[in-house]
């Protein structure tokens, strides 16, 4: 991971721009007003998915970084200072890798993939270890093998011997939080668990004992680390992502152990967070997939406590949370193991978190009582308090008064209207962009035809109509190249790989066509696509035809004829086109 891969993973780009734009969601994105353009509809749109942003308007767009320069008009440079600062990120630590006591962070990824494999072959060898994952909890061999399950044995200084034989430091296994204060393991005699980062790199280990000792842990984790850090860390998200995405909704559950019994039984959306108390970011990088997150947890008390704390969280990140019921006294684990059926039907049920936190003390408190009314009034007007959507709080409001037998003056009364300042974007250095109108419409053409090409793969036959020369930048002429190269692309990742030197392009033409033609029938895309083809022609010949203007009165008679013949070419190419 390098200094840019590490602030990318520590902010969202949508944070980094409502800074200077004020932003509103729109399904999956924000929209907001163009900070380079004057106009009164917005067309600048964000993709917290993609971690891209794209200004409609004057068709510029890119990542953070880009954002960033446009705004504080500085370099790359410049965007890295900004962003490594805002994020927490210390940059000498990439700048100086070697200075003494500096973790080398790819030196800490060897070195905890290192202890991964160890812990795996401790695993094969342990009888205790084995029969517990197998037997006890029903995992697979294959399941097993896919989260990467170990075993750490109990000899002390096994993984610091190892580790050192293979030319690790005693300070990189203290980095990697690996050793005790004593410079033994760490973990010992204890199911072993990998905490991967989004990409699945391993960053920690969570680690479960395997015999009973009361004055021992049931689970120990990695310390804070350079790479691993609990309140940003989402279990299981490398195994999950993707389901995420095609089932629009994440899982979230208590135990890692959980996750991985619902990664078994077949649903693979299921994550979790180390305890109970979900984080500002953990919930904003569960945003980026679904705005769907549906809870998991105990109905007791932490469970209840869990719950209250997140909802104001997930009010201001715009995350629609909900709570998944289980049968009382059974844990995810369990009851995925007894009835599978059951555990899939259960996850499509969710009840909305207010609701079931209202069902919770209900249950609890006597609301027939004085002090019972005052009690609920005051808990759940407090969660109430931090919603946003002022029409939800007006909505519970009236359920909180229907429920206590009181008007609904008195309960409003209870919110304490203190309304927020008004939010002040940060002033800026950007400068109105002046790009030639000409110029910007072969690039508006350009990118939308190569979105309808990229993503719709009936539309590809428009491709062989189109030059490399129509278009005006060398990444478009590249994402043709590859379109043509690879006619039946269809998002297969071996083929993806030459498309990752273009990736922020790629997801800028992705937003697009979301954007402009998701909900659109293919007879009109292709109608659009012959559009787009005839008119970067026709702004083709007139950009080549201007240029040959701009030369006639300095060349030559033969050079005159030779220019010539060239506007004779450029006319039959129109001419072929039309209507094309």
């Amino acid at each position: 991971m390098d200094a840019v891969d590490d602030i990318k993973q520590r902010l969202s780009i949508e944070d980094v721009v409502s800074e200077y734009v004020e932003l509103k969601r729109a399904g999956r994105n924000f929209k907001g007003l163009s900070p380079f353009k004057s106009e009164k509809t917005p067309s600048f749109v964000v993709s917290p998915e993609r971690q891209i942003w794209h200004d409609f308007s004057s068709n510029h767009g890119g990542d953070m970084f880009t954002f960033i320069q446009e705004m504080e008009a500085t370099d790359f440079k410049g965007a890295l200072e900004i962003l490594a600062r805002k994020a927490g990120v210390d940059l000498d630590q990439y700048r100086q890798k070697g200075r003494p006591g500096g973790p080398d962070k790819e030196r800490l990824y060897a070195l905890l993939d290192l202890a991964a494999k160890f812990y795996q072959v401790q695993f094969s060898k342990s009888k205790l270890a084995l029969e517990y994952v197998f037997k006890k909890r029903a995992f697979t061999k294959e399941t097993a093998l896919a989260w990467r399950l170990g075993y750490a044995p109990n000899t002390g200084r096994a993984l610091v011997e190892y580790a050192s034989s293979k030319g690790f430091t005693q300070k990189e296994l203290e980095q990697a939080g690996l050793v005790n204060r004593y410079g033994s393991d760490l973990f010992k005699s204890r199911l072993m668990i990998p905490l991967c980062d989004g990409q699945g790199k391993v960053i920690g280990f969570t680690a479960r004992i395997l015999v009973d000792d009361p004055k021992a842990p049931k689970y120990m984790n990695t310390p804070a680390t350079p790479l691993y850090d609990k309140s940003r860390h989402i279990f299981g998200l490398h195994h999950a992502k993707e389901s995420i995405r095609k089932s629009k909704f994440v899982l979230l559950a208590e135990g890692n152990l959980d996750v991985i019994a619902s990664w078994q039984a077949g649903i693979k959306q299921c994550v979790a967070t180390a305890g109970t108390a979900l984080t500002e970011h953990q919930l904003k990088a569960l945003c980026r997939f679904t705005p769907d997150v549906r809870l998991c947890f105990d109905a007791d008390r932490a469970g209840m406590d869990a719950t209250e704390r997140a909802l104001p969280i997930a009010s201001r990140v715009g995350v629609n949370l909900s709570v998944v019921t289980i049968p009382s006294g059974k844990d995810p684990d369990e009851l995925i193991r007894g009835n599978p059926k059951q555990w899939q039907e259960i996850i499509q049920k969710p009840q909305y978190a207010l609701d079931w936190l209202i069902d919770r003390y209900r249950a609890q408190l006597d609301l027939t009582s004085a002090q019972g009314k005052r009690e609920f009034s005051d808990t759940i007007m407090q969660v109430v308090r931090g919603v946003k959507d002022t029409v939800e709080q007006e909505h519970y409001v009236g359920v909180i008064a229907k429920l206590i037998e009181s008007a609904p003056e008195a309960v409003r009364a209870k919110l304490t209207q203190r309304d927020a300042p008004p939010k002040r974007l940060k002033q800026t250095k950007v400068q109105p962009i002046q790009d030639d109108p000409h110029e910007a419409e072969r690039r508006r053409s350009q990118d939308r035809l190569l979105a309808l090409l990229l993503l719709q793969p009936k539309l590809r036959d428009f491709a062989a109509e189109i030059e490399s020369a129509y278009l005006v930048d060398d990444e478009a002429q590249k994402l043709l190249a590859f379109i043509k190269q690879n006619p039946d692309f269809a998002g297969d990742p071996q083929t993806a790989q030459a498309l990752q030197p273009l990736a922020n392009r790629v997801k800028i033409i992705s937003l697009q066509y979301e954007e402009l033609y998701r909900d659109i029938e293919l007879p009109e895309l292709r109608l659009e696509a012959q559009r787009l083809g005839a008119l970067l022609v026709e702004l083709y010949v007139k950009n080549e035809k201007q240029h040959i203007r701009n030369q006639l009165d300095t060349v030559g008679a033969d050079e005159v004829r030779g220019l010539l013949e060239q506007v004779k070419k450029l006319d039959e190419l129109l001419r072929k086109h039309k209507g094309v």
